[in-house]
């Protein structure tokens, strides 16, 4: 977007003799921000307003007959300040601004100079200049410079017919679906500027610190009157009474104090006071960026969240490259502490991220971020969607962690929740305005039953605002590289996928029961996440299969890049309620093989779902009470351990090796952790008199033994050694994205399984008591195969009955329809990864 920007700026922007910009005073933009239209937000009280009867072009757009302009009318642009050095000049605009966020011209006409400035995505931000208010930083080529972002715009949703033909008896559903997100697309840019200016509604919302006050604003549309109280005021809703436009949002500005300091005091508590259909309430404002639970109090406090410069985190590291292989580590902050407690993110930082790395895994997936006032609904009942958890530590001790998994070449995904809200009344979004269908659905539609949650209404426009705004929020304040959506599926249906048994049928997915605006949202989402951020990964967690889920949005997909294949674990649990022997070889390849061609998947053995108390670890379906008495390695093995482990490995590379293009892990699974997870809880009464009993409140089952992985004298040491190596094999090889993929045998007689994948060849023999020597497997290429990991290694916990040296030489011919194979011994419950030697 262009516009006219006069004098008003010369304090700011200066030409020395050489042409060159000199930068005159410490404020300099920082975000442009936009209002006209169909927007909810009319004005700042301290903005600076410019009058221009030229037209004011979207972020990204073209100046053709597809660009959205603004109305020619008045323009409101807040101007942000950007803490720089004094007196600092820099050569050229390209040193500062190197990726194109600001172009200026110098223009002199009858005297007045102006300055055109390209507001395409934040202007003038830096990572980590921005940050650390150091220009130097920029010259010096510390600053991490961003590069031009933009959201393309839609494509022709056709692709998706090429790519699966039997979509085509489903065209009416999905061109509508494509044609609604077209026309949502078309609307932003109409009424708002753009996606891009859209999902910044946190700059406009909530609190934001000018340099003259804080302005809080509050969309409320069902509100009679509303005023913003705290620590800062006494808590008296006369003070600071607030007004309402005609959208339905609340404002009021507060001048900074006569010496200049912020008129809210940086860690008061805040909320908002409002007069409603249901009665008075006092409520954590929506778009609230940290809230805290006081000692012996239920409800938590809004805390506005304004540290001065010196203890903001500063960004020391960009973003690592997005790997080609994705190998994830899920992991829960709170409870990653080897003792009894809650675990901090400076803690995490310290000690749990070079364990990840150690491992191999080259991304961590963060659960329970977003605040939830319910510590045992592992995150997924959200109250505050803008604030990070307060348990584990403040805003930039989260900044802290992701910078140094940044350090050590990790991604950082979070488990984001969209998918409902939690149903708490005073520090949640529900009735927060006194209606119940503000944010959600009113009425049965907007509840989950199953999950006593609140359902979002994915058609509001302000919710959509909401939600896009969130998505970016942590992208962009946080520098998390991207997110795994919890509840998809409860999303994408009206039926939440409740008691419902897909089968494959294209009609259980493109019909009536289908919640077309959800799937718009999606689209939406994904394509503002890619858009903004290419590197980015998204992760969607559906179980029913829905296809086009994987493929861009362009395309008419969904755009997630990764669907989370669960249909996995649910197999193996449902195979270690059965006896070895009926376990059936092609059944097991069937489900790990199960998915669509050209959407990749993120395939896991368990995740933290199993490790739930009322569920069982692998590990502990396999071993059960032994694994109390019988895992050191001073004292004698049983039957039941040794089944277990030689299983335990080989369960996790099978399911690696054949399951999907990403693998994920959830913590302490990786050594197979004894017992379950019991969040700390109380005795419960129900209303039909009924008692749950409690824990008293114990931390004693919420908690990670590491320990007991990294004990050389445990059993547990050898499954870790294992894990560990699997991921490293991953790392070398990169077999999990190859193009390559043939299974030459599923032997339900002898138990075996072959399959190759890239340059390697994995051989699994199941039976439990049988062992074969001089077996035959194929091969796709000629040539010296080496193996490059036993899971029966003494390394592993194993019996070492495979020489590790051995050289295996291919002979011609077919075999298993593979034009070459080669001999080999492979014992009963083993796996044996076999590469091509050049």
């Amino acid at each position: 977007m262009f516009t006219k920007i006069s004098n008003v700026y010369d304090k700011a922007l200066n030409w020395n003799d050489s042409g060159s910009l000199r930068l005159k005073c410490r404020e300099v933009f920082s975000r442009g921000k936009i209002c006209a239209g169909k927007s909810s937000y009319d004005s700042d009280s301290p903005s600076i307003t410019v009058t221009t009867s030229e037209k004011v072009l979207v972020p990204g757009s073209k100046t053709d007959a597809s660009a959205s302009a603004i109305e020619e009318s008045e323009v409101v642009e807040e101007v942000d300040p950007l803490a720089m050095e004094d007196d600092v000049e820099v050569e050229s605009t390209e040193e500062l601004f190197s990726s194109e966020l600001i172009s200026v011209d110098k223009n002199v006409d009858d005297e007045e100079e102006t300055v055109s400035v390209n507001l395409v995505s934040e202007i003038g931000e830096l990572e980590g200049a921005r940050a650390s208010n150091d220009l130097d930083a920029v010259k010096s080529g510390k600053a991490f410079r961003t590069t031009k972002r933009s959201i393309p715009p839609p494509g022709t949703g056709k692709k998706i017919y090429q790519i699966d033909p039997y979509l085509e008896t489903h065209r009416p559903h999905l061109d509508y679906r494509f044609a609604q997100y077209k026309k949502m697309r078309e609307e932003i840019d109409k009424y708002e500027g753009g996606l891009e200016i859209f999902s910044r509604g946190y700059e406009k919302l909530g609190f934001n610190r000018s340099t003259t006050g804080v302005t809080y604003r509050e969309w409320a549309p069902g509100a009679k009157s509303a005023s913003l109280i705290g620590d800062f005021n006494n808590w008296n809703p006369n003070a600071d009474v607030m007004t309402q436009n005609e959208f339905g949002v609340w404002e009021v500005f507060l001048p900074n104090n006569a010496d200049g300091s912020s008129p809210i005091p940086h860690g008061s508590r805040v909320k908002i006071h409002m007069d409603t259909p249901t009665g008075i309430k006092d409520s954590i404002p929506a778009w609230i960026r940290f809230s805290v639970q006081a000692p012996g109090e239920i409800p938590y406090n809004g805390i506005y969240y304004d540290p001065p410069e010196e203890e903001r985190y500063v960004f020391q590291h960009p973003r690592p490259k997005r790997p080609k292989s994705l190998r994830i580590y899920e992991a829960h902050v709170g409870m990653s502490s080897t003792e009894p407690k809650i675990n901090t993110y400076a803690e995490f930082r310290d000690d749990v991220l070079p364990r990840i790395k150690m491992l191999g895994y080259n991304a961590v997936q963060l659960m329970a971020i977003q605040e939830h006032s319910y510590y045992a609904s592992f995150g997924y009942h959200v109250t505050n969607f803008f604030a990070p958890s307060s348990r584990c530590g403040t805003p930039d001790d989260l900044k802290s962690l992701i910078d140094k998994a940044h350090e050590l070449g990790l991604l950082v995904l979070m488990d984001i929740v969209h998918s409902h809200a939690s149903n708490n009344v005073l520090d949640g979004l529900n009735m927060f305005d006194g209606t119940d269908g503000q944010y959600f659905h009113s009425g049965a539609r907007g509840y989950h039953w199953m999950w006593d949650s609140r359902l979002f209404n994915y058609g509001s426009w302000e919710v959509l605002r909401f939600l896009l705004s969130n998505a970016r929020w942590w992208l962009d304040e946080y520098k998390f590289d991207g997110f795994r959506f919890d509840g998809v599926t409860s999303m994408m249906y009206t039926h939440h996928g409740l008691q419902m048994a897909f089968t494959g049928n294209y009609d259980e997915y493109f019909g009536l029961a289908t919640d077309v605006d959800a799937v718009v949202y999606l689209m939406l989402v994904n394509d503002l996440i890619h858009g903004l951020f290419p590197e980015a990964v998204t992760v969607g967690e559906d179980v029913s299969g829905m296809p086009t889920f994987g493929i861009p949005v362009q395309d008419g997909g969904v755009g997630f890049d990764y669907r989370l294949h669960m249909a996995v674990a649910d197999k193996w649990i449902e195979l270690l309620k059965k006896r070895d022997e009926d376990w059936q070889m092609g059944d097991i390849v069937h489900t790990l093989t199960n998915r669509r061609w050209s959407e990749k998947c993120v395939v896991y053995a368990e995740s933290h779902d199993q490790a739930l108390v009322g569920d069982k670890t692998i590990a502990f379906w396999l071993m059960d009470k032994d694994m109390y008495d019988f895992m050191a390695l001073d004292r004698p093995s049983t039957p039941l351990i040794d089944r277990g482990i030689a299983l335990h490995k080989m369960i996790r590379l099978i399911t690696m090796g054949l399951g999907g293009e990403g693998y994920l892990n959830f913590m302490g699974n990786e050594f197979g952790h004894p017992e379950w997870i019991d969040f700390p809880r109380g005795e419960q009464h129900l209303p039909d008199g009924r008692v749950i009993p409690g824990n008293n409140n114990s931390y004693d089952k919420c908690r990670r033994r590491f320990d007991l992985g990294d004990a050389e004298y445990l059993r547990y040491h050898g499954m870790q050694q294992f894990d560990q190596a699997m991921q490293h094999l991953e790392d070398r090889y990169g077999f999990m994205t190859s193009q390559h993929q043939y299974i030459s045998r599923k032997d339900e007689g002898d138990r075996v399984i072959v399959f190759e994948r890239g340059d390697l060849v994995f051989v699994f023999n199941f039976h439990w008591t049988t062992s074969y020597s001089d077996y035959r497997v194929g091969c796709l290429k000629p040539g010296k195969y080496k193996v490059v990991l036993d899971s029966d290694s003494k390394l592993f916990g194993g019996f070492n009955r495979i020489d590790p040296d051995a050289d295996y030489f291919s002979m011609e011919g077919m075999y298993d329809n593979r034009p070459n194979s080669f001999m080999l011994y492979t014992p009963c419950r083993t796996a044996v990864v076999y590469a091509l030697v050049d």
